[in-house]
């Protein structure tokens, strides 16, 4: 496509040394590795909001990572963008042999996943790879929240997992009880409680996981949104104080409470 040509072209010239722009050209893969991230997740607010506007600026903002990481390692003299494209091309077509081959699909969704998880392990069987470990390949710099969901999705695949939710929420009233514990051993000025409630929490947060997991349910969508109702209502309790001629931070929490509760009562339909 003409348009992938010109930007290629344009990230060209952003990384001349002698006519580009002095960031762009000071960057290397580590500097612009938080800014790929960061592109991701503001794709994904975007497809939550459902602005297809915004949708299509940020997947051009995301597009610009995979440029510019590739035009550093072709300066490198490691790849180009056309092997980055040609990769993944080969790569789907190999990973799909029930679309692109003569293998049958499976009937449902969950037994291809299995599927593409066990051509995977044959991938890096292949490879050569020493790790044969069904967890194998999960990658340690995703956010610890995204790796749990993948850890715990990779061992039900060989069945280890909870039958259903039931088990994991009762699961997690245990894990709370025990940080419940954890917490008045802090009080109680046991040195090592500290450590100890720190794996506590761990463990709800990984319970968490697993019963979004089971829930079928999104884990940075949940906590996305949850954010997003949070700060909504917290806006709305600054303004309904503001509005009563009062500052939020001189009230008393019970005071603030009721702010909150007001903000909460706005939004219950009519």
């Amino acid at each position: 496509m003409a348009e992938i040509d010109e930007l290629l072209s344009i990230m060209a010239r952003l990384r001349d040394p002698e006519r580009g722009c002095p960031w762009d050209v000071a960057q290397d893969f580590s500097t612009v590795a938080p800014y790929t991230i960061e592109e991701a997740y503001e794709v994904a607010d975007a497809i939550q909001r459902g602005d297809m506007a915004e949708l299509r600026d940020e997947l051009g903002d995301l597009l610009l990572q995979v440029v510019f990481h590739a035009r550093m390692a072709e300066e490198a003299g490691h790849f180009a963008f056309g092997d980055v494209a040609a990769a993944i091309n080969e790569k789907m077509v190999r990973r799909h042999p029930h679309v692109f081959g003569d293998v049958a699909a499976q009937a449902d969704a969950e037994s291809q996943l299995a599927n593409w998880e066990e051509l995977k392990r044959a991938e890096r069987k292949a490879r050569g790879e020493e790790d044969t470990s069904v967890l194998a390949g999960i990658a340690r710099g995703l956010p610890e929240w995204q790796r749990a969901v993948k850890l715990q999705k990779r061992a039900a695949t060989v069945g280890f997992d909870w039958p259903g939710p039931a088990p994991v929420i009762a699961k997690l009233h245990e894990e709370i009880e025990e940080v419940r514990v954890e917490f008045d051993a802090v009080a109680a000025g046991d040195a090592a409680a500290r450590d100890r409630l720190e794996d506590e929490l761990g463990d709800v947060l990984f319970v968490v996981a697993n019963l979004t997991r089971h829930a079928k349910v999104d884990f940075g969508a949940a906590l996305r949104r949850a954010n997003q109702k949070f700060e909504r209502r917290f806006r709305r309790m600054e303004a309904l104080a503001a509005a009563d001629g009062v500052n939020l931070a001189d009230l008393s929490l019970d005071d603030q409470d009721a702010y909150w509760n007001r903000a909460k009562a706005e939004e219950k339909p009519a």
